[in-house]
């Protein structure tokens, strides 16, 4: 009588390939899902730390593009194919003045049609409900000039050039008042700005962010008169308005010949690279984002490679016993990480639901500009898969233990 002989996974897979449209993957991922299937308490378990880590790091991530972008706020609204700044300038909540005549020198060069002082600067402001004063940050130009491109701001172009008259962000933080109901009921009012009385004529966006809690736009007059310490000589910024066809580049590099060392000729980008440098470098906020997500990753790790080595542990022998079968060890290596490709789906899907909701809480809370974007998803599916997988190479080590002949 013929010995039977036990079928090859080849075999298993040219047979399976009449249902399945792709074997070499569908047949590892059911057994996969079986055997964590079949232990659901730690299946459960493995889902919440893999949802943990994914939150975890969708709000650190998210922090940190929120932090990027209300800091980039400000050139971002800013209108001018090149800027004056003083090199030793940090950031535009904490400017280094210069000469205002730098302006003026920009005019000489032909292609320069405009060059418009802008003014920055924070002076306590006080709420008109409650009469507490709170650090705002001023933002001072000519309006009429263009330089500037914040909603709700053409329209009050006249009224700005009124004496003592503001226009005051309606996204600012709620300790500031609330400015935009008042306009609504009762129109223009008066407050306090500094130790001067203004009168508030409308509303603006623009966004705190970390470096100012709120904004309030006014022409370059009335915050000489609100700042009286600051010189009328000097400037924050200088933006650049070109003639219609100019080069930039070599607009640039004429104004850098011309101009002396205590400024420097930067476009748009690099003014906005400028302002996020500072934050990502020059403070500790970036890293610690970045390092938060970087615990959650390594806890959720840790959580995956403890079920998913459990999981072998518990199905030393049924590994053993496909094994003997004929199924190499690269075949339950396959089952491995479609386990942990598994966990990540599972894991994932419910994360990025919890964090879409946290992070509408989270922007009404904070008034920062915080909200789920696919890139951001794909990156954050991208680092919990690699984190699972790692985990599931790990786990394999004790695959080496599944040997028929010690097993039976």
């Amino acid at each position: 009588m013929p010995l039977l002989t036990p079928l090859s996974p080849k075999t298993l897979q040219v047979a399976g390939s009449r249902a399945e449209p792709w074997p070499s993957f569908t047949l590892p991922a059911r057994l996969a899902w079986r055997q964590l299937r079949a232990g659901r308490a730690r299946l459960i378990s493995a889902i919440a730390g893999v949802m943990f880590a994914c939150v975890l790091v969708f709000m650190q991530l998210g922090f940190r593009a929120a932090l990027f972008d209300s800091a980039t706020g400000l050139p971002q609204a800013l209108r001018g194919e090149l800027f004056l700044i003083h090199p030793l300038t940090q950031a535009l909540f904490r400017t280094e003045p210069m000469p205002r005549s730098r302006a003026f020198q920009a005019l000489a060069v032909p292609d320069v049609a405009s060059a418009v002082p802008v003014y920055l600067s924070q002076a306590s402001w006080r709420n008109p409900v409650t009469g507490r004063k709170r650090a705002i940050q001023l933002v001072g130009m000519d309006a009429e000039a263009g330089a500037v491109d914040f909603p709700g701001l053409a329209a009050l172009v006249p009224a700005l050039k009124q004496p003592d008259t503001v226009a005051f962000d309606r996204r600012s933080r709620p300790e500031f008042g609330d400015v935009a109901g008042l306009l609504a009921r009762e129109g223009p009012f008066e407050g306090e700005l500094g130790s001067r009385r203004v009168l508030v004529v409308g509303t603006v966006e623009l966004g705190p962010s970390f470096g100012a809690d709120g904004n309030v736009v006014l022409s370059e007059t009335n915050f000489r008169r609100v700042m009286k310490d600051r010189l009328a000589s000097n400037a924050d910024l200088i933006a650049l308005r070109l003639r219609p066809g100019a080069d930039v580049a070599s607009v640039k590099a004429q104004l850098a010949a011309v101009l002396p060392e205590d400024v420097q000729v930067v476009t748009q980008p690099e003014l906005v690279a400028w302002e996020r440098h500072y934050w990502e470098v020059g403070t500790p906020i970036g890293f610690i984002f970045a390092f938060g997500s970087l615990m959650g990753l390594i806890v959720g790790m840790v959580i995956v490679y403890q079920i998913l080595f459990s999981d072998i542990s518990t199905h030393l022998r049924e590994y053993a016993t496909l094994k003997a079968m004929g199924f190499s060890q690269g075949y339950l290596r396959q089952v491995v990480m479609a386990a942990a490709f598994i966990l990540a789906v599972l894991g994932f899907l419910p994360g990025l639901l919890l964090s879409w909701v946290l992070y509408g809480v989270v922007a009404g809370a904070t008034f920062l500009p915080l909200h789920m974007e696919a890139p951001r998803a794909v990156q954050v599916f991208a680092l919990i898969f690699a984190m699972c997988s790692a985990a599931g190479l790990l786990a394999m080590r004790k695959l080496r233990d599944a040997d028929p002949a010690d097993m039976f």
